[in-house]
């Protein structure tokens, strides 16, 4: 049985611990608040992801540029593109609150059924997992994604977190935002890429590193008629409207 003694050691030593966890719980709120608030109208000049390539690059002493970005604009993204964006990512994208709750409820009923347990992240998980975060799929880390998607739900409209989305998504390796990939695959900028090559290069979004666009498989063309497909069905440009 403990004694007195050993209690109030217990709890002088917790006393403080407490307290400088409740600080840095204060500080990473109030910092990532900040930041996300800041990004409302700042362009991002790289992302989490594009950093933590280029620290793996650098370690291997390649020279730079360790990677191919260039931002574009939300209004030089033709309409296309940001609905093949919506077809093939995420189509609730307009209504959801961050998290796509149909489509989470979807997965684990196909996991209890015996089957794999795939992702149901929206767009703006993924932007915020690739503008802050690094890959995995801890706890940990989905739980600072969670925090990071409702902060950007809350202070962003939708067109900025798609705006975000497409300059910072991988393409390919190396390749990151939709005007480097624009470029460098089809020798064009984004804003005059055809619907067919719009739906292509979203179309890797799942797998970039499996997904080639300089060699499209059959599987990547099929993907990229249910892209086009699926933005027909949606109604056209006129969805964007629900933005």
């Amino acid at each position: 049985m403990d004694s007195p003694y050993s209690s109030r050691r217990a709890a002088t030593w917790l006393a403080p611990l407490w307290r400088w966890s409740q600080r840095l719980a204060a500080l990473f709120v109030l910092t990532s608040l900040g930041v996300v608030l800041g990004l409302r109208w700042i362009d991002p000049p790289a992302s989490a992801f594009m950093l933590r390539h280029a620290l793996n690059v650098w370690r291997l002493d390649q020279t730079p540029p360790y990677y191919q970005h260039v931002w574009i604009d939300w209004a030089h993204i033709p309409a296309g593109v940001k609905l093949a964006a919506i077809a093939g990512e995420d189509q609730r994208f307009p209504r959801h609150l961050g998290f796509d709750l149909i489509e989470i409820r979807h997965a684990i009923r196909t996991y209890r059924e015996g089957g794999r347990l795939r992702g149901a992240s929206t767009i703006s998980q993924q932007t915020a997992k690739n503008l802050f975060l690094w890959p995995g799929s801890g706890w940990e880390r989905k739980l600072v994604e969670g925090w990071f998607t409702l902060l950007i739900e809350i202070l962003w409209s939708k067109e900025r977190i798609l705006e975000v989305y497409l300059n910072i998504a991988q393409f390919s390796p190396g390749t990151y935002g939709l005007e480097a990939s624009s470029r460098r695959y089809f020798g064009r900028s984004a804003s005059e890429l055809t619907r067919r090559q719009a739906a292509l290069l979203i179309g890797v979004l799942p797998a970039p590193g499996t997904y080639r666009l300089d060699r499209p498989s059959e599987r990547l063309q099929r993907r990229a008629e249910w892209i086009l497909d699926q933005s027909r069905r949606l109604g056209g440009e006129a969805y964007l409207r629900r933005l």
